[in-house]
């Protein structure tokens, strides 16, 4: 059995011994994108296990050990591995829990000094909980290297290109099923690749972009167009199922096509962010190039993605970042960087120049940098699209589903009425048109 070690503050270390006995458990937010994840840290020596428990024993669990005044998703990412190291069969000697640390001013930073309170609490601080981030904490056993970045980078774009083409698809599929299918094929054929030193590289990730498109274009689909809802908020309630309620799922049986934007902006903003520190505040110009060049990179690989789209003739395709960050201007400045900033601000903006002025912004209550830049920036946009049709969603261990679907129904109410309207509009200008050429 390996050895606790400390560093000299007292924190218990993930040793390179610990690498080779325990299984280290991840929570879950996006399954695409951490399926492949899972997998990437496998061949990278670790033994990982990707929690899919969910329901009200997670809020409860988590309940029992962080405060319900703080941060919904710290709760419920502590819920679950709580709930998972007693429920689940794990021998808690023998695992390891991993999570990711931003370090910004948002209470996300502070997930992991939580959830080694509940861990004490339980009697369990036993258990070493590994630090995703750069250069906050340092273990022995785990290591961010150039390598694996760039191939998380890459596992990250393949995600986001099978949910945007997916969801494209989901709504509008003749035989039931099919999208899911097609999304867990290629799943497991990208996870397959991986294991055989496949799709990472540039030439590659490019030539299964078009697979990928072009399969996902050859299921069979119908219907007229329906009404589209973008997705925004908080990282973790905008894409966890168990975060948002199953807010797909639902928007799906109202007749709805969500439209979801990637991971991809998300991180390099968080690479911007410190880029522009630099910028306002001063810092040191190695970080800054550093950053520099890690934005660039996944801003390079996004640009490659949104080509293959762009090419296949059937697909929507996402702005660039850089498209999100002029939309903004006006609105926020690149010192407004807590939480999701003036990012959440920017995807609405996008969404409204491309042609989905239906919003949810899902937000986790009392989560301050949301409150500012989602439901603050709503009424600004409403003065200057007044089309626009924005509900903001809290989501918190008391809120009811309930609740929040009937306010989610009026929103689509809304957005159906108006789409009445804009078709009427549409005829009487063709008619009116045609009275004209007559």
């Amino acid at each position: 059995m390996a050895e606790l070690k400390y560093d000299k503050t007292g924190r218990l270390l993930f040793t390179r011994e610990m690498k080779e006995e325990y299984t280290v458990l991840i929570p879950q937010m996006l399954p695409i994108h951490f399926g492949m994840f899972k997998k990437l840290l496998e061949l990278e020596g670790f033994r990982v296990d990707q929690l899919n428990n969910g329901g009200r024993a997670v809020v409860d669990e988590g309940l029992k050990y962080v405060h319900n005044d703080t941060c919904y998703p710290a709760l419920l990412v502590i819920g679950q591995f709580m709930d998972a190291i007693e429920h689940a069969g794990y021998d808690p000697h023998k695992v390891a829990l991993l999570i990711t640390q931003t370090g910004g001013g948002c209470r996300a930073s502070n997930y992991i000094h939580l959830l080694r309170k509940a861990l004490k609490k339980a009697g369990m601080d036993y258990i070493p909980v590994i630090s995703v981030s750069f250069g906050l904490e340092h273990n022995p056993g785990f290591h961010l290297t150039l390598g694996l970045i760039r191939r998380l980078i890459y596992g990250m774009m393949y995600g986001d290109l099978i949910m945007w083409v997916a969801n494209q698809v989901r709504p509008y599929e003749t035989e039931r099923g099919a999208t899911d299918r097609m999304v867990e094929r290629w799943s497991d054929k990208l996870i397959d690749g991986f294991t055989r030193g496949k799709g990472m590289n540039r030439k590659q990730m490019r030539a299964l972009f078009d697979q990928i498109i072009a399969d996902f274009a050859a299921i069979p689909v119908s219907g007229e167009q329906k009404v589209r809802v973008g997705i925004v908020g908080e990282i973790y309630v905008k894409f966890s199922a168990l975060g948002n309620n199953e807010l797909e799922k639902f928007l799906l049986s109202e007749g709805a096509e969500p439209v979801v934007p990637g991971l991809a902006d998300f991180m390099i903003f968080k690479f911007h962010n410190r880029v522009a520190d630099v910028a306002l505040y001063g810092g040191n110009p190695l970080k800054r190039a550093f950053c520099k060049a890690g934005m660039g990179y996944m801003q390079s690989c996004q640009r490659d993605m949104i080509a293959a789209l762009e090419r296949s003739g059937r697909f929507r395709a996402p702005g660039t970042f850089d498209d999100l960050h002029r939309l903004i201007q006006g609105y926020l400045g690149d010192g407004n960087k807590m939480g999701e900033g003036w990012l959440l601000t920017a995807e609405m903006l996008e969404l409204i120049h491309s042609g989905v002025p239906n919003i949810v912004c899902a937000q986790p209550f009392g989560c301050l940098p949301n409150h500012i830049v989602g439901k603050g920036m709503i009424r600004r946009l409403k003065d200057d699209y007044p089309y626009s049709n924005i509900v903001a969603i809290d989501y918190d261990p008391s809120a009811t589903q309930i609740n929040q679907e009937n306010r989610i129904k009026l929103m689509l109410a809304n957005a159906k009425s108006l789409a009445r309207q804009e078709a009427e509009a549409q005829g009487e200008r063709e008619a009116a048109m045609q009275g004209a050429a007559v």
